[in-house]
């Protein structure tokens, strides 16, 4: 599966794709399809750490712009992770881009699964939550209009950020809702968001994930 990730984000036009584990035998597999893999400690408390070690194993530069892809993302659209760079590219206050887009059903919207984030006027995250942000007060069993917005987790990072990240403090907003990205936020860093108009294929996360990925790519 890491493999077929590899290869579907290699059509977003970024000038290398490399897969970070900690895991010999993926490293291994990657390697025999022809896919750029480094291994990484297997002690990083989040997959940011491992990246910034990755980066280090590579020799990236602190200009550099790299995104993050999840080893179980094969669903993920190209262009999203091509457009997650071109707005860190072109945002230059930013630390970190991600992705979003909006939830169409109040089930979504009170689920914590579901993670939401809330925007300011410029397109910069206020917060992340578990929790139904922005709470419509007023009509709590419908959606706020406009529609709230469902974090993709999908990240783009400055190199230099990276290589600091590893040593900030969690913060506790990441420790109450398990969401590292809060931690960057809570020590004064901002994260622009890219508002798609459509969610991209499901991740896998269970057997059942996996056979209707299997079907996608025999179809």
């Amino acid at each position: 599966m890491v493999v077929r990730v590899a290869q579907r984000v290699a059509h977003c036009g970024a000038s290398r794709v490399v897969v970070a584990a900690d895991s010999p035998l993926i490293v291994q597999a990657c390697q025999d399809h022809d896919v750029a893999a480094v291994l990484t400690r297997t002690d990083h408390v989040s997959g940011s750490d491992r990246l910034a070690e990755a980066c280090d194993l590579l020799g990236l530069s602190d200009d550099a712009i790299v995104v993050n892809v999840q080893g179980d993302e094969p669903l993920m659209d190209p262009a999203l992770v091509s457009a997650v760079a071109i707005l860190l590219e072109n945002t230059p206050l930013a630390a970190i881009s991600t992705a979003a887009h909006a939830i169409e059903t109040v089930a979504d919207f009170h689920n914590p699964n579901v993670v939401k984030v809330v925007c300011d006027a410029a397109g910069l995250a206020h917060y992340f939550s578990r929790a139904p942000i922005p709470y419509p007060r007023d009509t709590p069993s419908q959606l706020p209009n406009p529609a709230p917005l469902r974090h993709i987790g999908i990240y783009g990072y400055r190199v230099g950020f990276l290589r600091q990240f590893p040593t900030l403090a969690q913060a506790p907003t990441e420790l109450a809702e398990s969401l590292e990205q809060l931690r960057a936020m809570y020590h004064g860093h901002r994260i622009a968001v890219h508002v798609t108009a459509h969610a991209p294929g499901p991740g896998v996360d269970t057997p059942e994930d996996l056979e209707r990925v299997r079907r996608f790519f025999d179809a």
